[in-house]
């Protein structure tokens, strides 16, 4: 650990490390018994979409999203999503829960609901947002899902960090640098998490019906990239060709705070051509670059909780940024949940030692060289002869640039485990470098090809056999009665919240809508 700041934490004792806090957003389709996208509406027993707290929906009806609360620990937090995934379970009837990151079998646009949030003004902004986004990019890219990992460090770590690296601003104001700090180091290396945990080499052919690709066949209904780690994050994935022109800047809070509200305020001429409005119903909240924040894709976000009708925007220039979201994790096929605790444990290893490391601004011609190693990877990761650019133009073969940055975390992870008087950390590195062993790498790109290959089933099939697998799994562990009790409240409290809502609103939704654009 060479960096002068990896040396500022020697000045931590055991006592000061009080670890992470950490939480998961994890998304998932429901799908018919044969495989097919839910066309059923988002079940009662789950209960309020807009209001619960714990399960909601992403863009379709049918797709899914489960969250945890905030926990310092990672198997705590692996046992809440556990939790919501076993009540989820027991409440789907015959659909399955789909456990890839790329879609079951889908038909077109219009085989995909677009999520419904019922009347209330707030409801209404968050479907008009979705049918901007179909009217934007279709309704087919919106089918992919994901898992983002939220972290953040305790006040007492950073109170600490302020006081060894001789700070004097506000807290608020260091938190939110030093956040930053941490993501310009992430899009350096961000590379590695496509290669150590991208899982969606493959994809049903009707995802890619009526598209231009470039993928090879697998089977009659099956196209995989050869090489590719990750076609949720790649070409075919989430994109968006107005964005190309934003040049969101991450070097701090102001400028990309600023660099985003200048979007929102941006017109786009092929969406002022759609307008806002079709047969005098609302289906996009503006024709700007970005409706809202949320529509601008990364792999990281700098993040701050809002209250209710708060744009993101607004609480970060208020209040700064509490938590960083990675937003760049495939599903794990694998694991009933999604997740697994190697995985987020490595995470937290890696995140920390961003912080850790020098992190110069970025400047635009580093910009380009770091996207075009991340898209290399996406597309080609387990090419082994696939080379990255460093900065001093040098090219290194990806196997050996990823044993190098583990090698720089080995250090960190003994520090770490010394505090916590344990092998967490050595444990999750380890894991991530045995995948990298031999000519053969275990990468879960790889393996997902390995098992669809062993089984005989192309990816709709081998998905549902998988999901299948995790659904019986998971409904033959019971839920103790005071989480059920729980879960079976929420889903009360928050139809009833939903309801209060709706009577509560009498402002028309077009005024509604007009004064959020103006706030």
């Amino acid at each position: 650990m060479a960096d002068s700041r990896h040396s500022l934490l020697q000045q931590f004792a055991a006592s000061d490390w009080s670890g992470f806090l950490k939480g998961v957003e994890k998304e998932g389709l429901r799908v018919d018994a044969n495989g097919f996208i839910a066309q059923t509406p988002h079940p009662e027993a789950l209960g309020s979409a807009l209001t619960h707290g714990r399960i909601t929906t992403d863009y379709s009806e049918a797709l899914l999203e489960l969250i945890t609360p905030v926990f310092n620990s990672t198997g705590a937090m692996l046992e809440s999503l556990r939790d919501t995934h076993r009540y989820v379970q027991q409440n789907l009837g015959d659909e399955v829960f789909w456990a890839a990151s790329m879609p079951c079998e889908i038909d077109g646009d219009q085989s995909i609901p677009i999520a419904e949030y019922g009347r209330s003004n707030i409801g209404q902004l968050k479907h008009v947002y979705r049918q901007g986004l179909a009217v934007r990019y279709g309704r087919v890219m919106q089918s992919i899902a994901g898992a983002h990992y939220n972290l953040s460090l305790p006040d007492s770590f950073w109170q600490k960090w302020q006081e060894v690296t001789g700070n004097s601003d506000s807290l608020q104001d260091f938190k939110s640098d030093q956040y930053f700090w941490l993501i310009r180091n992430f899009r350096r290396r961000s590379w590695l998490l496509m290669l150590l945990f991208g899982a969606s080499p493959a994809l049903d052919s009707s995802f890619v019906a009526n598209m231009k690709y470039d993928l090879s066949r697998f089977d009659d209904r099956t196209w995989h990239g050869q090489y590719a780690t990750s076609l949720r994050m790649g070409d075919l994935g989430y994109h968006n060709n107005a964005q190309a022109s934003l040049n969101i800047c991450f070097n701090e809070l102001a400028t990309y705070t600023r660099t985003l509200d200048r979007a929102i305020h941006t017109n786009w001429p092929a969406y002022e051509a759609i307008g806002t409005q079709r047969d005098g119903e609302f289906i996009q909240i503006n024709t700007s670059v970005l409706q809202i924040e949320n529509e601008y894709y990364s792999a990281v976000r700098p993040k701050r909780t809002t209250e209710r009708g708060e744009k993101p925007i607004q609480a970060l220039d208020a209040r700064g940024v509490e938590y960083i979201e990675v937003r760049c994790l495939d599903l794990d096929p694998f694991s009933p949940v999604g997740v697994n605790q190697a995985q987020v444990d490595f995470l937290d290893l890696f995140l920390l030692d961003c912080l850790l490391t020098d992190s110069p601004r970025i400047g635009d011609e580093e910009c380009e060289r770091l996207d075009d190693n991340y898209k290399d990877v996406v597309a080609s990761g387990r090419w082994q002869e696939l080379a990255l650019c460093r900065a001093n133009g040098e090219r290194v073969p990806v196997g050996n640039a990823a044993r190098e940055l583990l090698d720089r975390l080995q250090p960190l992870a003994e520090q770490l485990d010394g505090w916590e008087q344990g092998e967490t950390y050595r444990n999750a590195l380890a894991a991530q470098r045995d995948k990298l062993q031999g000519s053969d790498w275990a990468v879960p790109s790889a393996r997902v090809l390995d098992a669809m290959s062993a089984s005989g089933l192309g990816h709709r099939d081998w998905t549902l056999e998988m999901s299948r697998q995790h659904q019986q799994t998971l409904r033959n562990e019971t839920l103790a009665p005071d989480v059920l009790s729980a879960y079976q409240a929420m889903t009360r409290e928050s139809l009833a919240e939903q309801q209060a809502m709706e009577a509560a609103d009498t402002q028309p939704f077009s005024e509604f809508l007009e004064d959020y654009l103006k706030a």
